[in-house]
């Protein structure tokens, strides 16, 4: 009985040892794991820096066409209305 003691507190330790092996794995995991996330988190924050760049060029492009095309639609319907008064009058 005194020998099956023996074996059951071998292998407690053994397992112990195991496991405490396994947490310093797990916790160097982690901590590449996260110099992952930081690096990954500065480099979308670069990116979205870009992306904001890109849309206020689109926007600011988007109200120089859009002045564009009203003051051609402008001119086109003021010659037209003219052309429409001078038949109407004849």
């Amino acid at each position: 009985m005194e020998f099956l003691g023996v074996i059951l507190d071998s292998l407690l330790i053994v397992l112990v040892i195991i496991l405490i092996i396994l947490a310093l794995k797990t916790l160097d995991t982690l901590t590449k794991v996260d110099a992952i996330l930081d690096d990954t988190k500065r480099k979308l924050d670069n990116i979205d820096s870009v992306f904001s760049f890109v849309g206020t060029v689109s926007d600011k492009l988007t109200i120089v066409t859009d002045t564009f095309v009203s003051s051609v639609v402008s001119f086109i319907t003021n010659i037209f209305k003219k052309k429409g008064k001078g038949d109407i009058d004849e």
